[in-house]
């Protein structure tokens, strides 16, 4: 069972969709389930200013992505690099032991949108 705040990420999603260049853009996605997620976000002075997703997977990989974009929106670079699972699935209202690769997928997108954002900066 899906919490109620999950659900409203799910069905009324922030920040779908892509943003252009000169945004960071990177595809994620988990080999054992097959679920996929792109992620971009443009960044001015240190910040994410801007974050978009694209995710192909279930009702928590989707409902993850919305509210880790809505997360990231004006954080650091070294704030963005502390999140940690446990505090994108407190954002969900919690993920079932089956749905805790949602919250892995995130991170590692988040991760490698740094990495990119990193070598482009």
């Amino acid at each position: 069972m899906h919490s109620e705040r999950l659900l409203d990420y799910f069905q009324n999603p922030r920040n779908p969709g892509e943003l252009p260049p000169p945004a960071v853009r990177v595809d994620v996605t988990n080999p054992a389930c097959g679920d996929m997620l792109r992620l971009s976000a443009r960044f001015e002075n240190g910040r994410a200013v801007e974050a978009r997703f694209l995710t192909r997977g279930c009702t928590a990989s989707i409902a993850a992505s919305s509210a880790l974009t809505e997360w990231m929106t004006g954080r650091s670079r070294a704030e963005l690099a502390a999140l940690t699972t446990s505090a994108l699935e407190e954002a969900v209202g919690g993920l079932e032991p089956a749905s805790k690769h949602a919250a892995v997928l995130c991170l590692d997108a988040l991760r490698s949108l740094l990495l990119s954002s990193d070598s482009t900066s």
